[in-house]
């Protein structure tokens, strides 16, 4: 009906996405409020972002809170209310915010204080709302935000790329006598793991292997709001490793990826998939990993666990909740983890001490696999002492994987991890998964930077005139020229390079420059 501000511009076809996905798709007797979210393709070419800062954002937020070039994520307020006055009986009405950040608590609380306003007043009300927000300052990673609209200020830090990794979120920052109290987000893109994870606690390992691998996952729910929480919170398992894999928090087959995930003609993508319409049972019954799970209820007790189970005893009409699949496990199972989350329940423990526990089991599992990586891939940097002034940077040695095994033996996961298992099958399994490529490219690329960065330092060490003595004059302006094109690469890629080496390169230049003959200074000058 109506798309604010109007000149956001969207294809048709993203659209026709968009309104398909801002509705559950099978029947949901349901009456009320609902709230999920989704995550969809971009159509129909490249456009430049509302807003422009260079790729700062993205180089300072953690890899798990990038804004996303290629995708948008859809946040949802849907209504569904008895109504005489429609030929349907029914009011059905969708607001959705479309972003290209992943903040998920932020903007469903945001939801909530707009839909209903919305619902009640029309297009005044987002009109005023879209004046306030555009008054908010920018997402700045490490600063805390105080966010006005409606007559609440909602205040939440945005994390950086710095924070330690599970650390808590600061509890309450300089409340500057706000009036009214401000509508304090613990954080901005956390869900309540424990809740989501309800169903498959027993299985949390499973499920961060299968996560770890980028395996083709169904998540089979009854309604988009379990669907699209269960794949969020499977999508974070992995923190502080990015999950590199494609993933739909809610899919309907009105998608134009239908046929490209449904086709039996090749294997399933590396996707983690949530929906709802029972037809999928069908559709996608070749996929090798089908969780299925009912409606999330918050009880006193373990709610019931699912089964691991055969896939061919996925059935048509009426599926059992489930792990459908062949998987087993790399690593045995903790048993310390289900036994402290059920000490939790029996005591009453608040959900998100309990949600605590677990991310602190998850980021400690992911820690324990990652850290040997992390040290293999920093002992492929080449030593301080290669890097010399007058010679392009030494190569970072290549990744072997065999090498990588070598050092296992002494400095493995075993260090850091009670569990037991066939951790170097994981690795091996891992080398395979999109996460690999994805965080051996990040790493690859900071150090490149890195590298980039010793050199100018080395260069800026160095005595560059006793170097000209013995040079002629095609060394000197060849050198010259290098130099330039390095300063330029350090300030387009934003090298981790102080600023006073900068102007120090910059001053040498002028100082090369200086000792040639006049022709050939104008000419350097005008290049």
């Amino acid at each position: 009906q109506l798309v604010y501000p109007y000149d956001f511009r969207l294809t048709e076809k993203e659209k026709t996405s968009i309104c398909y996905l801002s509705f559950p798709d099978s029947y949901s007797g349901g009456l009320g409020d609902t709230q999920f979210s989704f995550r969809l393709r971009q159509s129909g070419g490249p456009r430049s972002a509302r807003y422009e800062d260079g790729g700062q954002y993205n180089r300072e937020a953690p890899l798990t809170l990038q804004r996303e070039s290629a995708h948008y994520f859809g946040y949802v307020y849907f209504r569904q209310v008895k109504d005489s006055s429609v030929k349907r009986g029914y009011f059905q009405k969708s607001l959705v915010l479309v972003s290209r950040l992943p903040y998920v608590n932020l903007f469903q609380a945001l939801l909530q204080l707009i839909a209903p306003e919305y619902f009640d007043k029309l297009e005044p009300c987002l009109e005023a709302v879209c004046n306030e927000i555009d008054q908010w300052p920018p997402p700045v990673p490490g600063q805390t935000l105080n966010l006005p609209v409606m007559g609440v200020v909602i205040q939440v830090r945005i994390p950086s790329r710095v924070d330690k990794p599970g650390s808590s979120p600061v509890k309450q920052f300089n409340q500057e006598n706000l009036l009214p109290a401000p509508l304090v987000l613990p954080s901005i893109h956390e869900l309540d793991l424990f809740r989501c994870f309800q169903p498959v606690l027993i299985h949390v390992q499973m499920l961060w292997e299968l996560m770890l691998l980028g395996e083709p996952i169904v998540v089979m729910a009854p309604s988009p709001t379990v669907s699209s929480e269960m794949v969020l919170a499977l999508t974070s398992c992995l923190a502080p490793l990015r999950y590199c894999c494609d993933y739909r928090p809610y899919f309907t087959i009105h998608d134009s990826e239908f046929k490209e995930y449904t086709t039996r003609t090749q294997a399933p993508p590396n996707i983690v998939v949530g929906v709802t319409n029972p037809f999928f049972i069908k559709t996608l019954q070749h996929w090798p990993h089908i969780l299925r799970v009912g409606e999330l209820r918050m009880s006193g007790d373990l709610p019931k666990q699912v089964k691991v189970k055969k896939l061919t005893k996925l059935r048509t009409l009426d599926t059992k909740p489930g792990i459908y699949t062949a998987y087993k496990t790399f690593l045995h199972k903790d048993k310390t983890l289900i036994k402290r989350l059920l000490k939790g329940i029996q005591r009453k423990r608040p959900s998100e001490v309990q949600s605590a526990l677990l991310r602190r089991h998850l980021l400690e599992l992911t820690q324990s696999f990652i850290i040997p990586l992390e040290h293999y891939i920093a002992s492929l940097m080449p030593l301080q002492r290669a890097i010399t002034p007058w010679k392009n940077p030494p190569q970072i040695r290549p990744f072997r994987q065999e090498d990588f095994m070598k050092t296992l033996e002494h400095a493995g996961p075993q260090l850091t991890c009670v569990l037991k298992g066939d951790w170097l099958g994981l690795y091996r399994r891992f080398f395979k998964s999109p996460n690999f490529d994805g965080w051996y490219r990040q790493r690859h690329k900071e150090m490149t930077q890195k590298l980039e960065a010793l050199h100018l330092e080395a260069i800026c060490e160095a005595n560059i005139v006793a170097w000209m003595k013995d040079k002629s004059e095609v060394e000197i302006v060849d050198l010259v020229l290098k130099l330039r094109e390095k300063l330029v690469r350090a300030r387009c890629q934003h090298l981790p390079v102080k600023e006073e080496t900068l102007q120090r390169v910059g001053l040498y230049i002028e100082t090369v420059i200086g000792s040639l003959p006049e022709d050939l200074q104008t000419v350097l000058h005008h290049h």
